[in-house]
């Protein structure tokens, strides 16, 4: 070996000790702290439901909350009662839904309202039928009209098209507006798997007539939505009330999930300003800016129900019932239901005594003002017009004060 490389080791080997020594002396040593796993290392989040809500709203949040850094939503949808089942069985970690809990089997499930969203009656674009009444609409469900000349259209079939699957949210919203109950069965033939697959339906067939959410269809062209007693539906018109066949969306998440920490994290992203605009611009009102929806509901369902002379029910809403397969409508109409809350719902609607109905709802009764509360609001609540409230309160304006007493009848 040279002598200028046995140098250079005995160099190198002196730097070494010392290193070593001053490390020894100091007590430190090189020791790398634990990463924190990031977002994206993380088990996505399995999210399952209706083919509307998804394309809808949850692909746009599932991109932004991965984009945030904060986690991953997988995105499986179908319908909604493969996502409750998935949810409730543990194969899916949240669910979405048009719908309430129906009880039952559905006791683990927890359902969270993050939405207010319309349901919407959608035909085909060159049919010219405007405006259905909730009356009109409930003795088509019934198979008591089977014609559009029957409600100002052509003499043309009404081919009514609904979802098959028993529990789907739109579906079950829709008839516990109209008829009192979400199992009910109606006359509908033409069944399909989600809502999705009923409005390409609905594309191709100039006399059909289904029901969907306007977040799904807001902004197809391929189909018309049709006005429900004269009200377009509409961000604006499911705001102030106006349109009265609107229903909350729910995040349904199960009680015994061992994902509790992301499912919260994920929640708590859903009350952002980024979601809720998110929500907008989909056309969905966020269920926390419009408390006075939620506290208007059961006017809200005593008003569509009297127009069909149902009785407001009793009971919880039962758990849903599968849809007949092609059912008849001589044979559904002739089948009157069996529970007393909607045992009315199989004879003609009287006039007369829907607004008997509504009349006792309001008959005596005082309203104290609460915050978010409007003449339009309180009206709608009590089934009477603004000007009749201003004329039985003396009111020459549409201000009112918190805790201020309103007559809400003539009486």
């Amino acid at each position: 070996m040279s002598l200028r490389i046995s140098r250079l080791l005995f160099v190198a080997l002196l730097t070494a000790c010392a290193a070593s020594g001053a490390l020894a002396a100091t007590g430190k040593t090189t020791k790398k702290a634990p990463a924190k796993p990031a977002a994206s290392t993380l088990p996505a989040l399995v999210w399952r439901g209706d083919y509307a809500t998804a394309r809808a709203v949850v692909d746009d949040v599932a991109k932004a909350y991965e984009k945030s850094g904060k986690g991953r939503i997988d995105v499986q949808p179908f319908n909604t009662a493969s996502g409750l089942d998935a949810v409730e069985h543990g194969l899916a970690d949240l669910a979405g839904s048009a719908r309430g809990s129906a009880g039952g089997n559905e006791s683990d499930l927890v359902f969270t309202p993050v939405a207010f969203d319309a349901l919407v009656m959608i035909t085909h674009p060159s049919n010219n039928v405007p405006n259905l009444t909730v009356k009109q609409l409930h003795d088509i469900y019934f198979g008591k009209i089977t014609n559009w000349k029957d409600v100002g259209g052509k003499d043309a079939p009404i081919d009514l098209y609904a979802v098959a699957s028993p529990g789907d949210g739109v579906e079950y919203s829709l008839r516990r507006l109209v008829f009192g109950r979400g199992n009910q069965p109606v006359a509908a033939p033409r069944l399909y798997v989600n809502t999705t697959k009923l409005e390409e339906a609905v594309t191709l067939d100039p006399n059909a007539l289904g029901v969907t959410t306007l977040s799904g269809v807001a902004s197809n062209s391929k189909v018309r939505m049709i006005n429900i007693d004269n009200v377009h539906p509409s961000l604006a018109t499911i705001s102030d009330g106006s349109y009265l066949l609107y229903t909350p969306l729910y995040l349904v998440t199960n009680s015994n999930s061992p994902k509790a920490a992301q499912i919260q994290a994920f929640m708590e992203f859903l009350h952002t300003d980024e979601v809720k605009a998110l929500a907008r611009s989909h056309q969905l009102v966020p269920y926390s800016d419009a408390p006075q929806l939620a506290e208007n509901d059961k006017a809200r369902r005593q008003k569509l129900l009297a127009e069909n002379n149902i009785p407001m029910p009793d009971e919880p809403a039962q758990a849903p019932a599968p849809t007949p397969v092609a059912a008849p409508a001589a044979a559904v109409a002739s089948a009157a239901p069996a529970d007393g809350a909607a045992a009315k719902s199989a004879d003609l609607p009287d006039t007369k005594a829907s607004a008997s109905t509504s009349a006792q709802t309001s008959a005596g009764q005082t309203h104290t003002v609460v915050k978010g509360d409007t003449l339009s609001t309180i009206a709608q609540k009590y089934s009477v017009t603004v000007a009749q409230l201003k004329s039985w309160n003396h009111l020459t304006s549409d201000t009112l004060k918190l805790d201020q007493v309103l007559q809400v009848s003539g009486n």
